[in-house]
């Protein structure tokens, strides 16, 4: 009897839970595949502390072959044939393939919620992956560096100005960690006429954190106005261009640097599945199979999963639901091979944690709301212990980063042109002459700017071997 082939799309929270979990309860006797872009899982929730230079970037990855009896195939799917049983992909060097299955989980995940306003995507950039982190942490290290050189006090106001579009987690933490990051910058080397770094965190809610507690938001919102973060709810942007951005209240703000961290979408994989969506995302059932299509499953943010404990509503896109639903999908996948009974999915909120960057955090872990140092450990603890690897690695480079100065220097290995704001695959940089998933456009040829845009024409010359980093 030949062994079940399984197909796993996409290594992020859902998708890494699933592939482990799975091949522990298949007894590693199915053929299982895991299809995703890198190769690697990365911790999320941590990337603000790599853009503020506090962690290496290896620490937030986990090496995805390190999964005992999964086949690690590296590309991205470009679609899924529900009829025939088959994803079609293309590997990172333009190779087409394709991938017959018996059993299939899309955990495609999420990629950056885009908005209608003029000039956003030309020169905002996300923060859903590595490439956009790194690419944060170089371009505001050398907004600070060439703001202290400059001889004109107002070019140096605009590059030390640092606009957060969104403050939700993603965006909060940002602020945060960045802000202790260029306020430190600026205490080695003052920056002429006394200019000061400003941090501005605007948003259409009326408060921060609008998705959590009241008193976890009053906190966030506490901590960075104490530390000159000018907070604006109700505000977003009405258009960006080149030199600022013009806010919705009429105010236009001289800056360089623009970071778009509104919410995320789901990935577009699922859209072409012609399946019914629920806001894009894939509608399963409660046990994350997809109606009609028994053998296709769907967990983290590409699948809207019914809230058994709120009926009539879905649970929302976050990395805990994300990782819990891979454990019950991997748990289903293998009841509907024979091993075990399936399950529907439940959860219990275990509370909620926003790093604040320092000592300060916010957090209301089994409900119980906790704040400034407490918070940080328990923040921290938490962290540690749903990572499932580099758990040393991250505990010393914090103690590093406690009785050692912060090394600011950019390297600049991600220009602005490989990360665009509206792409499909944030985990993965733009390389100029490589290959292009078919749902993206190839990019258009960099026009010569520093800010937000390429350096130019590519040469022939510029265009690194095979090999090369």
């Amino acid at each position: 009897m030949s062994r079940p082939r399984i197909v796993i799309v996409g290594a992020g929270f859902a998708g890494y839970r699933t592939a482990r979990a799975l091949a522990r309860a298949s007894r590693y006797k199915a053929d299982l595949t895991l299809l995703n872009p890198t190769d690697y899982f990365l911790y999320l929730p941590l990337l603000p502390q790599v853009s503020a230079g506090i962690l290496e970037p290896r620490r937030v990855t986990v090496s995805l072959s390190t999964l005992r009896g999964v086949r690690l195939l590296l590309g991205e799917a470009d679609h899924v044939d529900l009829d025939g049983r088959t994803v079609q992909y293309t590997d990172p060097e333009g190779a087409s393939g394709t991938l017959p299955y018996d059993r299939l989980v899309l955990a495609a995940g999420s990629v950056n919620k885009l908005l209608p306003i003029p000039g956003v995507a030309e020169h905002a950039h996300g923060f859903r992956g590595l490439p956009e982190a790194l690419y944060l942490r170089d371009h505001v290290t050398r907004q600070m560096e060439l703001a202290a050189a400059a001889d004109d006090p107002k070019g140096a106001v605009a590059r030390c100005t640092f606009v957060v579009v969104g403050a939700g987690y993603t965006g909060t933490e940002v602020a945060a960690q960045m802000q202790l990051y260029t306020a430190e910058m600026a205490r080695r080397r003052p920056l002429p006429g006394g200019v000061r770094p400003r941090w501005m965190l605007l948003d259409i809610a009326p408060r921060l954190l609008p998705e959590l507690d009241e008193r976890l938001s009053r906190t966030a919102d506490r901590v960075l106005r104490r530390r000159g973060v000018e907070v604006r709810t109700g505000t977003s942007v009405r258009e960006a261009t080149h030199d600022g951005v013009l806010l919705s209240d009429g105010e236009f703000v001289e800056t360089r640097t623009l970071v778009w961290c509104v919410g995320v979408r789901p990935d577009p994989l699922v859209e072409a599945t012609g399946r019914p969506l629920e806001r894009g995302r894939l509608i399963v059932d409660p046990y994350l199979q997809v109606p009609g299509s028994p053998e296709v499953f769907a967990c983290g943010d590409a699948a809207a999963v019914p809230d058994l404990n709120r009926p009539g509503t879905f649970t929302p896109m976050t990395a805990q639901h994300a990782w819990r639903q891979g454990r019950v999908a991997a748990h289903n996948v293998a009841a509907s091979l024979g091993i075990g009974e399936r399950r529907p999915y439940r959860h219990r909120d275990l509370g909620f944690l926003v790093d604040l960057g320092g000592v300060q955090a916010a957090a209301d872990p089994l409900g119980i709301a906790l704040s400034g140092p407490p918070a940080g450990v328990v923040t921290r603890g938490y962290h540690l212990a749903a990572m499932p690897g580099n758990r040393v690695r991250v505990a010393a480079d914090w103690v590093l980063e406690a009785v050692l100065p912060r090394q600011a220097v950019q390297l600049g290995l991600v220009r602005s042109w490989s990360v665009p704001l509206d792409t499909a695959s944030p985990e993965l940089a733009r390389v100029a002459g490589g290959p292009w998933r078919s749902d993206r456009q190839p990019a258009p040829t960099p026009a010569p700017s520093e800010h937000h845009r390429g350096p130019g024409p590519v040469k022939r010359s510029d265009i690194p071997a095979e090999g090369d980093s």
